[in-house]
């Protein structure tokens, strides 16, 4: 049960590194010693099977010592997305009935004795929620059961695909940063030290600086991150030469892009498809067919109903915590709706033809229309509200506002980003709010969004 492979990996690894955070190293025997303290401390406050946890951390030992432990004495764990309102966090931890644990905490924690610990979480109970960024208003959570969690392929070398496993030969030095309860960040974390790899930890991130100071092998990074990365080794180029794989989360990468990536950084792009529902669906090797996203491993299997992608894998989430009509919608029969347009062609290789559902995808954070639209609209000032998404080498893709006045009234953009900010978070931000006299329309007489690209 999980997260039992990992502490097996720590408890007999001796004095291999496993996590580097500048000049401190610190071994594999030191961490489970960590994830023993910790959970000696949790246990000692009455956390176990069905209590929640709300994890706030930053990048350091501890901070991964933490969330192992937080798993190994079966707690549902959460993890706090970045840019939450505080009225957001509220409704979180009011509705996951979680204990918020930060780095103070952890650090009292550490002050209990190691004590013996292993995996005691129930396969049937909630091990994880993985929470969005709130676009829709509040934060919704993907609940994944330690039986799921225990089906996932990362810690247990039998069970790599084929590119998973060309992958774990480049994670000597797994560049972290951010979360380490990120489901991305996590995931790629337990395969960098299942395959031998260091976790290292950047402060900041900033590319390709880190790449170089921290001599990282590998490392996830965001569609625009890879476009300003690009951008400044065609400028000033520095040496890469250490660099293996970097993994792309979040926006799609269109196959112009990615070539160019490859181009200049050479083969070190993993290009993926996954939602935080399903877990990976796909991946290709770096160059393979650049138009798809590669071909899902055997063990994910993929339905297309009347365009729309179904998937089903071995460690995908169960339900939206707390959300039974949404779950119904989306989780059905086993299978989960993608809401994105697909085809698989001949060869196996699926690529994505759009979207069912009005998003944007802004720095791998899911964004949805609609909110924005809604709130918009709630200003005196406008009568109308319309939001699209376009291309951003920056942040893969960006919110972009076109407003309707109300007759009379001057809608100001500032105080409208400001609205959208202070309410929705940073991601929903619109990076313009246009003016405009009318929506065009279609035939239909319908508002036609498309035209405003």
């Amino acid at each position: 049960m999980w997260p039992a492979s990992v502490l097996n990996l720590l408890a007999s690894g001796g004095d291999r590194p496993v996590f580097e955070d500048g000049d401190r190293v610190v071994t594999a025997s030191r961490m489970y010693e960590l994830i023993q303290r910790i959970a000696a401390g949790l246990r000692h406050r009455g956390f176990g099977p069905g209590r929640g946890l709300a994890l706030r951390l930053g990048v350091d030992a501890e901070a991964f010592a933490a969330t192992i432990a937080a798993f190994a004495v079966g707690t549902r764990v959460c993890g706090i997305p970045p840019g939450l309102t505080p009225a957001q966090l509220e409704h979180l931890l009011a509705r996951d009935d979680a204990e918020l644990i930060d780095d103070t905490a952890v650090a009292g924690l550490l002050d209990f004795p190691p004590s013996p610990v292993s995996a005691a979480g129930h396969p049937t109970d909630v091990a994880r929620i993985i929470y969005t960024s709130g676009s829709t208003g509040q934060p919704k959570g993907c609940a994944q059961t330690y039986a799921a969690m225990s089906a996932a392929w990362a810690a247990h070398p039998d069970r790599w695909p084929p590119v998973i496993a060309e992958l774990a030969t480049r994670l000597d030095r797994y560049l972290v940063f951010g979360s380490l309860s990120s489901q991305v960040m996590l995931e790629y974390g337990i395969l960098a030290l299942t395959a031998g790899g260091t976790l290292v930890a950047a402060h900041p991130p900033a590319f390709p600086d880190a790449f170089v100071r921290h001599r990282a092998t590998a490392s996830v990074i965001t569609v625009g991150k890879l476009h300003q990365l690009v951008r400044s080794q065609r400028a000033d180029p520095v040496d890469l030469s250490g660099l293996k794989a970097l993994m792309v989360s979040g926006s799609p990468l269109t196959a112009g892009r990615l070539r160019e990536a490859l181009d200049v950084l050479g083969p070190v792009v993993f290009h993926g498809y996954g939602q935080t529902e399903t877990g990976m669906i796909s991946m290709t090797f770096p160059g393979e067919r650049l138009d798809t996203v590669g071909r899902p491993p055997s063990v994910n299997n993929l339905k297309i109903n009347d365009g729309e992608l179904y998937v089903r894998t071995p460690a995908q989430a169960s339900s939206y915590w707390r959300d039974p009509e949404e779950s119904v919608r989306i989780f059905t029969g086993g299978w989960i709706r993608t809401r994105d347009l697909a085809r698989l062609d001949d060869d196996g290789y699926l690529h994505l033809l759009g979207r069912t559902r009005d998003v944007i995808i802004v720095q791998a954070t899911l964004v949805h229309a609609g909110p924005i639209e809604h709130l918009l609209a709630t200003d005196p000032a406008v009568a109308e509200a319309y939001v699209i998404a376009r291309p951003d080498d920056d942040t893969g893709e960006s919110v972009h506002a076109f407003v309707v006045p109300t007759p009379g009234e001057t809608p100001d953009p500032a105080r409208l980003r400001d609205l959208v900010r202070t309410t929705l978070g940073a991601p929903s931000t619109p990076t313009t709010v246009t003016v405009i006299d009318q929506v065009p329309l279609a035939p239909s007489g319908k508002p036609q969004k498309s035209a405003l690209k």
